[in-house]
């Protein structure tokens, strides 16, 4: 027996269980331990000498004594870790239970370091932040100070930070980050990205609904630190062509007395200044929020077609309020940072609702947000640094230079930083109230826009703006809204209600009834544009009480009246301009418009009129086919027809004589050849064709009376200075001014719908008159014999309706009005109310006939002239052929010159240019009996 304990104290073993000891934690100390011992078989106490047993028992307490001793001693090293945060808020409690966890998680498993927080709350003071953060550096030797929820917090211990070349890392972060904060504070870290992606959701998600004004609240603080995300969202509003109507800044909810009268007062004034019914909630604190949708559905500002969006910094406390605060905002849309509730997430969120629930118990939820992610990141962050650099951690540089590489994927996303602040921006999310909770819809990916998935696939998942141009229509989830809309979306803006009903202003008087007039005795108007706006009102899938307001006056101050609010919206021929637009918001238009001068009509000169059947080119032709088919007869009638012999001038006379007399088809000339007979046929069907054309031109034009314009050019009114006449528009009269350079004196103010006549211009001396492209054709419809009119040079932006600006119900009328521009409705009302008078409506009131060209009779003509050329060349190869055996007759009779006497080109030109008689063998008796 005692050789079995003098070899368990002389093995190897021993050894290996104080090796194996040093390297564990004082637990396991214990269990290796008992395991070894339990190697060895127990020896009974009766069978043990006591001594040995003793010794053993001592040797063994001893080496746990000294491995205590040498494990108190790794654990020497303590980096303390300030933290400045608002403990009173729901923030800053969960801030504060991350960073407890966290620390505590490091110093379980690290051996030789620990970290040390030590708190401060200045309580949303600055300057309280500042000295907090010089107590802890200077009493409790903090290495690096993490915290600071507000960007003026933030700045101000960063200031300390450089001073003691202490980190600091910032919950905070600006909206706008200034160039030179990397410079101007090298030890500031910012855990957070700045707000622009934020602004661009808001903006990408008001201009997904068409909603073109907004209203901006927000909770104001001392030292006004949201002005930079307003700024952020009023440029990313101008990018999708939407703006900020109203600004309602109210102080902050400390300051008050009596909050929800002032909120009362101001959601009053609010209602009463603006149309816009999209509310942004910027910036608030958790009582003023209550407040706002308390009072706002109070003052019916809360219901049907109202938007209600509150951003990041709001919906990060949404999940800890109760069930009633959530029925408030019930149909209210709020932006979230997205972050994975992975595996990790999960461990950390069970730990934390543990924790969390025991130390407030005066809590309702026990979820943490994004901020208590953050700030457990914090810590990940420190532990990194301080495991990368093991002794280093003492020099405040290299510290700074770790954190700044820091490459990871945390709770709240990726941790890497790019000039001070965090470099990857966050992924939002778009979350809906619907009464008890929020419910997470689509996300917003900064490359990309609204996604219902995270990660797009190729044809999968809903991506827009990828290209900076597209729209969707709206969010893909079915989106709970203020009030109920029957699942159409909210339009944004008041509307009209039967107590009160949109007022639409119209036209007294215009220059033509037929667009708007108000009869005697009715209140309503009638007319074109009053029909249209009734059928456009009826294809709509919401109603629109409406009220119609004569008007007495200019144009101009219609528009007026719209942009300053009096009115809701003016119908009638109102033509749209730029100058017009930058105040209204103009529909599409429904009636082209342009500038058209009209002029009345003289009757035309008839001296020269039997000239014009045909035009010049048609005479040109017709007399070179003529002399052409007169050169043919002639050459072919020259051998056997004795009327065609004689001198020279004789034969060219009888040729055209006879040419000419066929015309009249009073030709008396006997024709000997079958080849003249031909030609003629062919020129008889040319004349009788020509003549009964010219004979139906020619009685048309002296039937219908012929007309035509006094001027054609403005250019001539405006040298000769003569009076032009407008009708009573003021855009007109200037653009005549202005653009076409008439003298001011010289333009005169008429009525086209009165019964004006030629003298009527004459009495009021006026050569022309400038009317709109519509006003032209309702006057020719009338006036058709008696003026006409130009072209249309110069165009304008064509007739529609003016509502106030950022109104969505332009946009729904500029549908409707396409619509019904596409289906022909448009056309049926103009038929309706355009009707040209029955003089007018006729084709016999054109008397602008034209002359008949060569393209009518080019076919005719080529036939004629085709015959012709044959003939003349058939008669000519006949006359070679007959011509040989004459010189085969005289071939023996030589010239001196050994020549025949004559050749058969002699011969032929002797018999055709002189004037005697010659014979032709094959037709000697033909010639004897024409003699």
């Amino acid at each position: 027996m005692c050789v079995c304990v003098s070899m368990y104290y002389k093995d190897s073993k021993t050894f290996k269980i104080k090796t194996s000891y040093n390297r564990m934690k004082r637990g396991n100390l214990f269990t290796q331990v008992n395991s070894q011992l339990s190697t060895c078989p127990l020896i009974p106490v009766n069978k043990v000498l006591k001594p040995f047993f003793l010794l053993s028992v001592l040797i063994a307490f001893l080496l746990i004594l000294s491995d205590g001793v040498e494990a108190a001693a790794g654990t020497n090293k303590v980096t303390n870790i300030g933290a400045i945060i608002d403990g009173n808020s729901r923030t800053g409690k969960e801030e504060k239970t991350a960073m407890e966890i966290a620390v505590q998680n490091f110093n379980n498993i690290s051996r030789n370091h620990k970290l040390s927080l030590h708190f401060k709350h200045p309580e949303g003071d600055p300057l309280q932040a500042a000295y907090a953060a010089e107590e802890l550096i200077k009493e409790k030797k903090v290495e690096v100070i993490i915290g600071m929820d507000k960007w003026e917090e933030a700045a101000l211990v960063a200031n300390i930070g450089n001073q003691s070349q202490v980190p600091i890392l910032s919950f905070a972060t600006p909206a706008r980050t200034p160039i030179l904060t990397s410079l101007r504070w090298p030890f500031l870290i910012r855990m957070a990205s700045d707000g622009s992606e934020q602004m661009r959701c808001i903006a990408a998600l008001v201009h997904s609904y068409n909603w073109k004004r907004v209203v901006l609240i927000y909770e104001d603080d001392v030292l006004g630190s949201e002005y930079g995300n307003l700024a952020l969202l009023t440029d990313a509003l101008q990018e999708v062509g939407s703006e900020i109507e109203y600004r309602l800044v109210l102080p902050p909810f400390s300051f008050l007395t009596d909050p929800k009268d002032v909120v009362q007062d101001e959601l009053m004034k609010l209602k009463h200044r603006t149309e816009a019914r999209v509310f942004i909630v910027l910036q608030s604190s958790l009582p003023m929020l209550a407040c706002i949708f308390g009072e706002a559905k109070k003052a019916g500002l809360v219901g049907n077609d109202t938007v209600w969006i509150v951003a990041n910094s709001i919906t990060s406390f949404l999940d800890s309020v109760d069930n009633p605060f959530f029925s408030s905002m019930k149909g209210t849309l709020g932006i979230k940072t997205y972050y994975s509730s992975n595996s990790s997430y999960k461990r950390f969120e069970g730990l934390f609702q543990k924790i969390f629930r025991s130390e407030y118990l005066n809590e309702n939820d026990f979820q943490p947000g994004i901020q208590a992610l953050r700030a457990y990141d914090s810590i990940g962050i420190v532990t990194q640094a301080i495991e990368k650099l093991g002794s280093n951690i003492t020099s405040p540089n290299f510290f700074l230079n770790s954190v700044l590489e820091s490459d990871f994927t945390g709770l709240s996303g990726r941790i890497r930083f790019k000039d001070g602040m965090l470099s990857d921006a966050p992924t939002l999310r778009i979350v809906n109230v619907d009464g008890k909770k929020c419910k997470e819809l689509d996300f917003w990916l900064p490359n990309c826009g609204f996604s219902d998935t995270l990660y797009l696939e190729q044809g999968k998942g809903r991506c827009i703006n990828s290209d900076g141009g597209k729209t969707s229509r709206g969010l893909s989830g079915p989106v709970i809204w203020p009030g109920d809309l029957n699942g159409r979306d909210p339009k944004g803006w008041a509307m009209p209600t039967e107590a009160k009903p949109l007022r639409i202003v119209v036209p007294r008087r215009t220059s033509f009834n037929k667009f708007v007039t108000f009869r005697s005795g009715e209140k309503r108007p009638v007319g074109f544009c009053v029909d249209l706006f009734d059928e456009v009102v009826r294809r709509l899938n919401y109603s629109i009480p409406h009220v119609f307001v004569p008007f007495d006056g200019q144009y101009g101050d219609m528009i007026e009246g719209v942009y300053n609010k009096t009115y809701d919206a003016a119908i009638g021929d109102i033509t749209i301009l730029a100058e017009r637009s930058e105040y209204v918001e103009f529909t599409q238009p429904y009636a082209e418009s342009g500038l058209s001068m009209i002029v009345p009509l003289e009757t035309e000169d008839t001296t020269w009129i039997f000239v014009k059947p045909f035009n010049l080119e048609m005479w040109m032709v017709s007399g070179a086919i003529f002399i052409y088919t007169m050169l043919i007869i002639w050459f072919l009638e020259r051998q056997t027809n004795p009327e065609f012999r004689g001198p020279w001038k004789y034969q060219f006379g009888t040729a055209f004589w006879f040419t000419f007399s066929s015309l009249f088809f009073a030709q008396r000339e006997k024709l000997y050849s079958n080849f003249t007979r031909v030609v003629v046929v062919a020129w008889l069907c040319v004349v009788f064709i020509l003549t009964s054309s010219y004979t139906a031109s020619l009685t048309s034009m002296l039937t219908v009376q012929r007309m035509k314009p006094n001027f054609s050019e403005f250019e001539k009114l405006k040298n000769d200075k003569l009076n032009v006449g407008c009708n009573n528009e003021s855009f007109i009269q200037e653009y005549v001014k202005d653009v076409l350079g008439f003298d001011h004196d010289k333009i005169k103010i008429f009525n086209p719908e009165n019964d004006y006549t030629s003298t009527d211009f004459e009495r009021n001396n006026i050569a022309a008159a400038f009317l709109e492209l519509p006003y032209e054709r309702l006057f020719l419809n009338q006036h058709c014999k008696s003026y006409t009119s130009t072209k249309a040079t110069y165009r304008f932006g064509g007739f529609g309706f003016a509502f106030q600006k950022g109104s969505p119900f332009a946009a729904d009328f500029s549908r409707e009005i396409l619509c019904l521009s596409e289906d022909g409705n448009i056309t049926l009302l103009e038929e309706k109310w355009f009707a040209p008078s029955p003089e007018c409506s006729t084709s016999a009131t054109n008397n602008n006939i034209e002359s008949l060209s060569l393209r009518s009779f080019k076919g005719i003509y080529i036939v004629s002239a085709a015959i012709s050329t044959i003939c003349f060349l058939l008669f000519l190869i006949r006359l070679l052929r007959n011509s040989r055996p004459h010189q085969e007759a005289d071939g023996g009779h030589l010239t001196p010159g050994g020549k025949s006497g004559s050749s058969s080109g002699e011969r032929i030109t002797k018999y055709f240019y002189n004037g005697e008689k010659t014979r032709v063998p094959r037709r000697a008796s033909t010639f004897a009996q024409a003699r």
